[in-house]
């Protein structure tokens, strides 16, 4: 096994203009084997079409790296985006993981969405299921995963050698943190999960899931700990719980629900595979004031 306190794992970027997501191949820089982290899955809402562009960018990157794919990692039930994780397993193997707390937001939405008793709300959907603190191989490289919840209840930071895939609980410094107002989010939780984050090493290279380039700049996914700390706008320069919680409040407040809010957790509380209808025919229901 590579130590740790020195691996320094291969990170690409693919960044998803309809949703402001970006994914990631992770590399194992003694093997070939590597992670895609947070996957997307297209889908053309209106028209009820999913195809497949950015989730076959990341499989051809993979092949043409003749990479050993490992693990596909979901940091948290994304509400903005489709996972891509089983299409992708199907072309290229690797294991499916999340966060345990996933049972809870089954629990949670299988009741929103009127799933019924067909819906298995023990994360068997998925093929490992990370409590605080577990660390799984990928090649060589050991990668860890801290529970940090507070915008949902499974989010887990996925810390590789000197590399931290944060999802949506960290922005880049001009852009804060995510919200905290969907069912299970907290914001004094999420306070103590980026806390978590920030007690990293400072020159752990932080890797974002989502970028909105704020005030016109370039988008951008790749920050330290020592840039987040000095500088986010949420929670840099020593700001305390109580100031964090009040400003998370009250801008949450504000903030319109996700576009694709409905299905990205009808889907991704599935692993990524589309719920289907008695007849077998993938379909998405619309919960009328259940959000």
């Amino acid at each position: 096994m590579t130590d740790p306190t020195t691996l320094h794992p291969e990170v690409e970027g693919f960044f998803d203009e309809a949703t402001n997501t970006i994914s990631y191949i992770v590399r194992d820089p003694a093997s070939n084997a590597c992670a895609i982290i947070d996957s997307v899955m297209d889908i053309d809402y209106a028209a009820g079409r999913i195809t497949y562009e950015h989730a076959d960018a990341l499989i051809a990157r993979v092949r043409e790296l003749g990479c050993d794919l490992q693990w596909i990692i979901e940091t948290h039930v994304h509400a903005d985006h489709l996972s891509a994780a089983p299409y992708i397993q199907d072309k290229l193997g690797g294991k499916i993981g999340i966060g345990s707390k996933i049972l809870v937001v089954q629990d949670t939405f299988g009741k929103i969405f009127n799933e019924g008793t067909e819906f298995q709300r023990d994360g068997s959907q998925f093929d490992a299921l990370f409590e605080d603190g577990d660390t799984y191989m990928i090649g060589t490289m050991e990668a860890r995963a801290i529970y940090t919840p507070g915008h949902t209840p499974a989010c887990m930071t996925h810390v590789i050698g000197d590399a931290a895939f944060v999802g949506d609980t960290l922005f880049m410094p001009d852009g804060g943190s995510a919200r905290a107002d969907f069912p299970g989010g907290d914001a004094e939780t999420l306070y103590d999960s980026i806390q978590k984050v920030l007690a990293l090493p400072d020159d752990t290279r932080l890797f974002m899931c989502h970028d909105y380039g704020p005030n016109g700049r370039d988008i951008r996914w790749e920050t330290t700990v020592a840039e987040e700390k000095a500088h986010n706008i949420h929670v840099g320069g020593g700001k305390t719980k109580e100031e964090f919680v009040k400003f998370r409040t009250e801008r949450d407040a504000t903030l319109d629900m996700p576009k694709l809010i409905i299905p990205s957790l009808q889907v991704n509380m599935r692993a990524g595979e589309v719920p289907k209808d008695r007849d077998g025919r993938p379909m998405l229901k619309v919960p009328v004031n259940g959000l």
